[in-house]
Protein backbone atom coordinates (compact mmCIF):
# COMPACT_ATOMS: atom_id res chain seq x y z
CA UNK A 1 0.00 0.00 0.00
CA UNK A 2 1.48 2.95 -0.79
CA UNK A 3 1.05 5.96 1.21
CA UNK A 4 0.20 9.97 -0.38
CA UNK A 5 0.33 13.16 0.92
CA UNK A 6 -1.65 14.58 3.48
CA UNK A 7 -5.15 14.44 2.30
CA UNK A 8 -5.94 17.97 0.57
CA UNK A 9 -8.72 19.44 -0.97
CA UNK A 10 -11.35 19.08 0.84
CA UNK A 11 -13.72 21.37 -0.37
CA UNK A 12 -13.91 19.67 -3.98
CA UNK A 13 -13.70 16.24 -2.36
CA UNK A 14 -16.72 14.28 -3.88
CA UNK A 15 -18.07 12.28 -0.85
CA UNK A 16 -17.51 15.75 1.22
CA UNK A 17 -21.21 16.84 2.36
CA UNK A 18 -21.81 13.26 3.12
CA UNK A 19 -19.14 11.98 5.18
CA UNK A 20 -18.56 12.34 8.86
CA UNK A 21 -15.98 15.46 8.43
CA UNK A 22 -18.94 17.25 6.29
CA UNK A 23 -19.52 18.90 10.83
CA UNK A 24 -16.40 20.42 10.38
CA UNK A 25 -14.82 24.27 9.46
CA UNK A 26 -12.27 24.78 6.66
CA UNK A 27 -10.12 25.35 9.49
CA UNK A 28 -10.95 22.11 11.06
CA UNK A 29 -10.61 20.72 8.27
CA UNK A 30 -6.69 21.60 7.91
CA UNK A 31 -6.15 20.66 11.05
CA UNK A 32 -7.54 17.37 9.98
CA UNK A 33 -5.82 17.29 7.03
CA UNK A 34 -2.55 16.89 8.82
CA UNK A 35 -3.03 13.50 10.65
CA UNK A 36 -4.36 12.38 7.78
CA UNK A 37 -3.58 10.19 4.24
CA UNK A 38 -5.18 9.82 1.15
CA UNK A 39 -4.48 5.93 0.12
CA UNK A 40 -5.31 3.88 -3.38
CA UNK A 41 -6.20 0.46 -2.70
CA UNK A 42 -5.94 -1.79 -5.04
CA UNK A 43 -8.73 -4.68 -5.95
CA UNK A 44 -7.68 -7.78 -3.54
CA UNK A 45 -6.05 -5.60 -1.34
CA UNK A 46 -6.76 -6.21 2.64
CA UNK A 47 -6.55 -2.51 4.28
CA UNK A 48 -7.19 -4.07 8.22
CA UNK A 49 -7.38 -7.40 9.22
CA UNK A 50 -9.75 -9.08 11.77
CA UNK A 51 -8.47 -9.94 15.37
CA UNK A 52 -5.68 -7.33 14.31
CA UNK A 53 -5.18 -4.05 16.93
CA UNK A 54 -7.79 -1.25 15.95
CA UNK A 55 -4.51 1.13 14.52
CA UNK A 56 -6.05 2.50 11.56
CA UNK A 57 -9.53 4.36 11.05
CA UNK A 58 -10.60 5.91 7.60
CA UNK A 59 -13.38 7.19 5.32
CA UNK A 60 -13.88 5.57 1.88
CA UNK A 61 -13.46 8.44 -1.17
CA UNK A 62 -14.01 6.04 -3.91
CA UNK A 63 -14.77 2.12 -4.57
CA UNK A 64 -16.44 -0.28 -3.09
CA UNK A 65 -14.97 -2.84 -0.29
CA UNK A 66 -16.23 -5.29 1.83
CA UNK A 67 -16.19 -6.23 5.24
CA UNK A 68 -15.57 -10.15 6.19
CA UNK A 69 -14.97 -12.47 8.61
CA UNK A 70 -13.32 -15.96 9.04
CA UNK A 71 -15.99 -19.01 10.10
CA UNK A 72 -14.53 -21.56 12.92
CA UNK A 73 -13.63 -24.32 9.80
CA UNK A 74 -11.68 -21.04 8.06
CA UNK A 75 -14.28 -19.68 5.40
CA UNK A 76 -14.87 -16.32 4.45
CA UNK A 77 -18.00 -14.84 5.23
CA UNK A 78 -19.19 -11.85 3.94
CA UNK A 79 -20.83 -9.32 6.52
CA UNK A 80 -21.11 -6.14 4.70
CA UNK A 81 -20.08 -3.65 1.93
CA UNK A 82 -19.39 -0.69 2.54
CA UNK A 83 -19.49 2.59 -0.58
CA UNK A 84 -18.10 6.09 -1.10
CA UNK A 85 -18.31 8.20 2.81
CA UNK A 86 -18.73 5.40 4.33
CA UNK A 87 -16.72 5.07 8.05
CA UNK A 88 -14.36 1.84 8.81
CA UNK A 89 -12.36 0.63 11.01
CA UNK A 90 -13.33 1.20 14.88
CA UNK A 91 -12.78 4.17 16.79
CA UNK A 92 -12.07 4.18 20.37
CA UNK A 93 -11.65 0.42 19.96
CA UNK A 94 -8.99 -2.15 20.80
CA UNK A 95 -9.55 -4.85 17.96
CA UNK A 96 -10.79 -4.85 14.54
CA UNK A 97 -13.96 -6.69 13.73
CA UNK A 98 -13.62 -7.63 10.43
CA UNK A 99 -11.30 -7.73 7.81
CA UNK A 100 -11.41 -4.94 5.30
CA UNK A 101 -10.81 -5.88 1.46
CA UNK A 102 -11.31 -3.97 -1.32
CA UNK A 103 -13.50 -4.99 -4.15
CA UNK A 104 -12.83 -2.75 -6.65
CA UNK A 105 -9.94 -0.04 -7.09
CA UNK A 106 -10.38 1.98 -4.21
CA UNK A 107 -9.53 5.43 -2.45
CA UNK A 108 -9.61 6.21 1.01
CA UNK A 109 -8.56 8.89 3.89
CA UNK A 110 -6.38 6.81 6.14
CA UNK A 111 -5.54 8.09 9.94
CA UNK A 112 -4.17 6.00 13.01
CA UNK A 113 -6.92 5.39 15.32
CA UNK A 114 -4.68 7.29 18.05
CA UNK A 115 -4.50 10.49 15.94
CA UNK A 116 -7.98 9.85 14.85
CA UNK A 117 -9.55 9.10 18.42
CA UNK A 118 -7.78 12.46 19.68
CA UNK A 119 -9.09 14.72 17.70
CA UNK A 120 -12.64 13.52 17.19
CA UNK A 121 -12.45 14.21 21.56
CA UNK A 122 -11.60 17.33 20.63
CA UNK A 123 -14.57 17.96 18.05
CA UNK A 124 -18.22 17.26 19.58
CA UNK A 125 -19.47 17.60 16.35
CA UNK A 126 -17.23 14.70 14.64
CA UNK A 127 -18.27 12.56 17.49
CA UNK A 128 -21.73 12.89 16.92
CA UNK A 129 -21.84 12.57 13.43
CA UNK A 130 -19.78 8.86 14.42
CA UNK A 131 -22.46 8.40 16.53
CA UNK A 132 -25.09 8.92 13.95
CA UNK A 133 -22.86 6.75 11.90
CA UNK A 134 -22.86 3.86 14.54
CA UNK A 135 -27.20 4.22 14.83
CA UNK A 136 -27.26 4.24 11.04
CA UNK A 137 -25.07 0.90 10.98
CA UNK A 138 -27.15 -0.55 13.62
CA UNK A 139 -30.53 0.20 11.23
CA UNK A 140 -28.94 -1.11 8.30
CA UNK A 141 -27.57 -4.60 10.53
CA UNK A 142 -31.65 -4.46 11.18
CA UNK A 143 -32.65 -4.28 8.45
CA UNK A 144 -30.07 -7.23 6.74
CA UNK A 145 -31.51 -9.57 9.43
CA UNK A 146 -35.01 -9.08 7.88
CA UNK A 147 -34.00 -9.42 4.76
CA UNK A 148 -31.96 -12.97 5.56
CA UNK A 149 -34.85 -13.74 7.72
CA UNK A 150 -38.07 -13.29 5.98
CA UNK A 151 -37.53 -12.30 2.55
CA UNK A 152 -37.47 -14.58 -0.43
CA UNK A 153 -34.34 -15.13 -2.39
CA UNK A 154 -35.95 -12.85 -5.17
CA UNK A 155 -37.02 -9.89 -2.82
CA UNK A 156 -33.32 -10.43 -1.21
CA UNK A 157 -31.62 -9.91 -4.50
CA UNK A 158 -33.98 -7.24 -5.39
CA UNK A 159 -32.88 -5.39 -2.23
CA UNK A 160 -29.49 -5.98 -2.70
CA UNK A 161 -29.80 -4.59 -6.39
CA UNK A 162 -31.66 -1.16 -4.97
CA UNK A 163 -29.33 -0.73 -2.34
CA UNK A 164 -26.36 -0.88 -4.74
CA UNK A 165 -27.98 1.82 -7.22
CA UNK A 166 -28.54 4.59 -4.41
CA UNK A 167 -25.10 3.36 -2.89
CA UNK A 168 -23.36 3.40 -5.88
CA UNK A 169 -24.77 7.14 -7.22
CA UNK A 170 -22.63 9.29 -8.45
CA UNK A 171 -22.38 12.75 -7.14
CA UNK A 172 -24.90 14.53 -9.12
CA UNK A 173 -27.54 11.93 -8.50
CA UNK A 174 -26.49 11.53 -4.77
CA UNK A 175 -27.48 15.43 -4.30
CA UNK A 176 -31.18 15.03 -5.78
CA UNK A 177 -31.69 11.50 -4.45
CA UNK A 178 -32.10 9.35 -7.59
CA UNK A 179 -30.40 6.18 -7.48
CA UNK A 180 -28.22 5.13 -10.66
CA UNK A 181 -29.55 3.63 -13.12
CA UNK A 182 -26.48 1.48 -14.34
CA UNK A 183 -24.09 0.22 -11.74
CA UNK A 184 -21.21 -2.37 -12.26
CA UNK A 185 -21.66 -5.18 -9.58
CA UNK A 186 -18.27 -4.93 -7.59
CA UNK A 187 -18.94 -8.49 -6.14
CA UNK A 188 -18.98 -11.53 -8.45
CA UNK A 189 -22.28 -14.02 -8.39
CA UNK A 190 -20.67 -16.52 -5.68
CA UNK A 191 -19.88 -13.32 -3.03
CA UNK A 192 -23.45 -11.79 -3.64
CA UNK A 193 -24.91 -15.90 -2.94
CA UNK A 194 -22.43 -15.95 0.08
CA UNK A 195 -23.85 -12.25 1.14
CA UNK A 196 -27.52 -12.91 1.04
CA UNK A 197 -27.51 -16.71 2.07
CA UNK A 198 -28.39 -18.22 -1.31
CA UNK A 199 -26.57 -20.30 -3.44
CA UNK A 200 -24.64 -18.80 -6.71
CA UNK A 201 -27.44 -20.79 -9.00
CA UNK A 202 -30.51 -19.14 -7.07
CA UNK A 203 -28.75 -15.96 -7.61
CA UNK A 204 -27.93 -16.46 -11.49
CA UNK A 205 -31.44 -17.95 -11.27
CA UNK A 206 -33.05 -14.45 -9.78
CA UNK A 207 -31.02 -11.79 -11.99
CA UNK A 208 -32.33 -13.72 -15.60
CA UNK A 209 -35.87 -13.90 -14.12
CA UNK A 210 -35.47 -10.39 -13.74
CA UNK A 211 -34.11 -9.58 -17.15
CA UNK A 212 -36.53 -11.82 -18.87
CA UNK A 213 -39.65 -9.55 -16.95
CA UNK A 214 -37.83 -6.39 -18.22
CA UNK A 215 -37.38 -5.25 -15.45
CA UNK A 216 -33.06 -4.97 -15.19
CA UNK A 217 -30.70 -5.45 -18.06
CA UNK A 218 -27.73 -7.50 -17.60
CA UNK A 219 -25.49 -5.92 -20.56
CA UNK A 220 -22.29 -8.06 -19.29
CA UNK A 221 -21.29 -10.22 -16.66
CA UNK A 222 -20.77 -6.98 -14.08
CA UNK A 223 -22.92 -4.13 -15.26
CA UNK A 224 -26.89 -3.84 -14.28
CA UNK A 225 -29.23 -1.20 -15.60
CA UNK A 226 -32.27 -0.90 -13.54
CA UNK A 227 -35.03 -0.37 -16.29
CA UNK A 228 -38.22 -0.66 -14.06
CA UNK A 229 -37.56 1.14 -10.36
CA UNK A 230 -41.01 0.72 -9.41
CA UNK A 231 -41.53 -3.11 -10.18
CA UNK A 232 -37.82 -3.57 -8.65
CA UNK A 233 -39.31 -1.94 -5.42
CA UNK A 234 -42.36 -4.22 -5.72
CA UNK A 235 -39.75 -7.37 -6.25
CA UNK A 236 -38.20 -5.67 -3.60
CA UNK A 237 -41.05 -6.66 -1.06
CA UNK A 238 -41.26 -2.58 -0.64
CA UNK A 239 -44.74 -2.24 -2.94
Amino acid sequence: MSYQKPVSGCQQCVVRNRAICSSLSPSELDVLNKIGRRVPVHRGQTLMWEGDDSSLVANVIDGVLKLSTSTADGREQIVGVVYPSDFIGRPFGSTTQHSVTALSDAQVCLFTRSAFDEFARAHPELEHKLLQRTLTELDRARHWMLLLGRKSAGERVATFLLEMAHRLADATCAANGQPAERFELPLSRQQMADLLGLTIETVSRQLTRLRQAGIIDLPDRRAVVILDHEAMEAEAGNG
